[in-house]
């Protein structure tokens, strides 16, 4: 077979019950659905971080928050930590990335032949938004009411709102549009090069503001709407976190609704309405892509990836966006597909894997060296349909709590002062999700599941330790190890083999046969 491209395409805030394929009552998604049937989804994909810069360093790095060391939005350059556009630029590529990037300032921009950062805080890392997109706008006239961020009418007060409207952009002016569009264009681009290409698209939506386009909004009746079986019940009897149970309140008793009626249950049938409609326009950006390969004999050429940064509560838990996100299933767990006709056989796969192992996946699938860098695991075997080897683990870290996800339990660890207060001798939690798939039933504090917790725990310590990638140790040196000139991915410092990014891979570690001064 021929190099194969790689179309990588990502919403921001996709939660991975909204989707038909999945059984969600009012979900209306039929490219992802065709394109989940007809190749391998992985019902339980774990993303790294719950908020969206966090976990696009770690799926684009292929590290995770602990060893790449972002927590929060935008931030700084990274200082030589590589990622898939610069790995596979280096395979002879053509790379690009175009949407809601959101990464820190210049790491991605120079690694790629096209780059547009579409939303409307920033442009590339710094700078504004895409010069092309904006162009776009103004000669249709409707740069005004661009409303992805904002709703103008409301000012300040309408910034990253989830109380929804339908949007009046048409489709093809909308960010999701208009990506499809200028994706297809660089997908020429990259063929008139005679180059296979490495295509990052990111929507932006279903992420605040939900203001669908009007062909999408009406495509649910809010009457109709089906609330998640856990949007109303007693967060507090059920064990539930105290920062989960004053976000609920708030979202309850705040003031956030812009348009009539202004109650909450109103404004919550809003946002559900606005979310799926949201969603329902990325899947028609989806489709359109999927068309365009189709119908220009690339569809066997191109492997195509579909995700998520994180999830959103979309009303679970009577929450309307992401935070506290590392509380629940709802944010941590992402819809994960991949399609490839003639290459990746359709299927399920029930094993838990994670954002992370997206890095070195592409590049086993398009035959392209391992990035040394990645913690994720290659996982072309599972889409060979291979039987599943070790159980794995699927993390999802925030700086102060770590989400784990083994088997059918997820525990949350806090540290014991993360709540002082309510809980001086410590807080956590642990839910059965076969169970309770909907989290309804915290077990931490439950005499019969005390062995789980201390064995969960256990091997969350086991886990940081082992996937960490320090920059100096000793015990780890050119002696015992392949010379640097004979990989282009490590490089020495002094007396160690370090990689690209000056830091020591976990599998050197590993391999090291005197451990005493690790």
């Amino acid at each position: 077979m021929t190099q194969p491209n790689i179309l990588f395409i990502v919403a921001d805030q996709h939660n991975a019950k909204a989707l038909g394929h999945k059984g969600h009552p009012d979900a209306q998604t039929p490219h992802l659905d065709r394109m989940a049937r007809e190749g391998c989804r992985f019902d339980k994909a774990i993303t790294q971080n719950p908020i969206c810069t966090p976990s696009r360093v770690s799926f684009l790095s292929g590290q995770y928050p602990h060893n790449h060391g972002y927590y929060s939005l935008s931030g700084p350059n990274p200082g030589g930590l590589p990622s898939i556009f610069g790995h596979f630029r280096g395979a002879g590529y053509f790379t690009a990335a175009m949407g809601k990037i959101h990464c820190p300032e210049y790491w991605i921009e120079d690694d790629c032949d096209v780059f547009h950062e579409s939303n409307s805080y920033t442009a590339g890392s710094i700078g504004g938004r895409s010069a092309a997109y904006t162009r776009f706008l103004r000669e249709r006239g409707v740069e005004h009411l661009e409303d992805h961020i904002l709703l103008p009418e409301f000012g300040e007060r309408g910034r990253q709102t989830v109380d929804s409207r339908p949007s009046p952009l048409q489709f093809e002016e909308s960010q999701e549009g208009w990506l499809a569009g200028a994706a297809i264009e660089t997908i020429k681009t990259a063929k008139q090069r005679g180059q296979p290409f490495l295509l990052h698209v990111s929507f932006p939506r279903p992420h605040q503001c939900t203001t669908p386009a009007q062909e999408f909004w009406e495509l649910y009746d809010p009457e109709e709407l089906s609330l998640p079986p856990n949007a109303d019940y007693d967060l507090a009897g059920a064990g539930k976190a105290p920062h989960m149970q004053s976000s609920a309140r708030r979202w309850r008793q705040g003031d956030w609704q812009l348009f009539e009626p202004r109650t909450f249950e109103a404004g919550r049938l809003r946002k559900l309405h606005g979310y799926l409609g949201a969603v329902s326009q990325v899947d028609a950006a989806v489709g359109k892509l999927l068309d365009f390969l189709r119908a220009n004999d690339l569809a066997e050429d191109t492997i195509v990836v579909y995700t998520s940064d994180h999830g959103d509560y979309a009303a679970e838990h009577g929450i309307m966006e992401k935070a506290p996100g590392i509380c629940s299933d709802a944010i941590t767990r992402v819809p994960l597909i991949f399609w490839a006709p003639g290459r990746i056989d359709p299927g399920v796969v029930q094993n838990i894997v994670e954002l992370v192992d997206i890095s070195n996946t592409l590049c086993s699938l398009a035959g392209v060296e391992l990035m040394e860098t990645s913690d994720g695991r290659d996982l072309s075997r599972l889409l060979a349909g291979e039987a599943p080897g070790q159980e794995r683990l699927g993390l999802t870290e925030f700086a102060w709590s770590k989400s784990l996800r083994k088997g059918d339990f997820r525990l949350v660890h806090y540290p014991a002062a993360f709540f002082p207060e309510e809980y001086p001798d410590g807080f956590g939690e642990l839910y059965d999700l076969a169970a309770d798939p909907w989290e309804m039933r915290n077990l931490f504090f439950e005499a019969d599941y005390q062995d789980l917790v201390r064995e969960l725990r256990g091997e969350l310590l086991e886990w940081l330790i082992t996937t960490a990638r320090p920059r100096s140790v000793s015990g780890v040196n050119t002696t015992r190890f392949d010379a640097p000139q004979f990989n282009p991915q490590r490089v020495q410092r002094y007396q160690t083999l370090v990689n690209r990014d000056g830091k020591i891979s976990p599998g050197l570690l590993r391999a090291a046969s005197n451990k005493n001064y690790l």
